[in-house]
């Protein structure tokens, strides 16, 4: 699974660009959402990889981001989420207890600075395995 976080806002960002972001539900700054790694979703990356740091997120990660941040649809608790079960409908592709996006803070720390990832300090773009630190910090 690739978990995609968007780090920028939205001021003066290009229709298609914005499109783009919408369509994977991230509308607001700090966001993530999980997608599966498919060349459809690395095309979309790949377009909008200026405005988002994404990369693969490892089962830990994953059930930390769940237990702290997945949002139920019904008037439910957080204590009344079961992680497991939440990652089985993720693996599935049918989920239908929690929210489909995550809320997050800003992270610990602060963002070092906002450009591409290979470059020395840089969070946007594909972070790889990085991505789970970031998460971490902004949980």
């Amino acid at each position: 699974m690739i978990i995609v976080i968007r780090i920028s806002g939205m001021v003066e960002i290009p229709g298609n660009i914005q499109e783009a972001l919408f369509r994977i539900r991230l509308r607001r700054k700090y966001t993530a959402v999980l997608i599966k790694d498919n060349a459809e979703n690395q095309k979309m990356l790949k377009k909008i990889r200026s405005y988002v740091a994404y990369g693969t997120i490892d089962s830990k990660t994953l059930q930390e981001l769940i237990a702290k941040r997945a949002v139920p649809v019904a008037q439910k608790s957080r204590k009344d989420i079961k992680v497991d079960k939440i990652i089985e409908q993720i693996e599935s592709g049918k989920l239908n207890d929690i929210k489909p996006y995550f809320r997050l803070h800003p992270p610990v720390g602060g963002i070092d600075s906002k450009i591409h990832f290979p470059v020395k300090k840089g969070v946007l773009g594909d972070n790889k395995e990085k991505i789970n630190d970031l998460i971490r910090r902004m949980l």
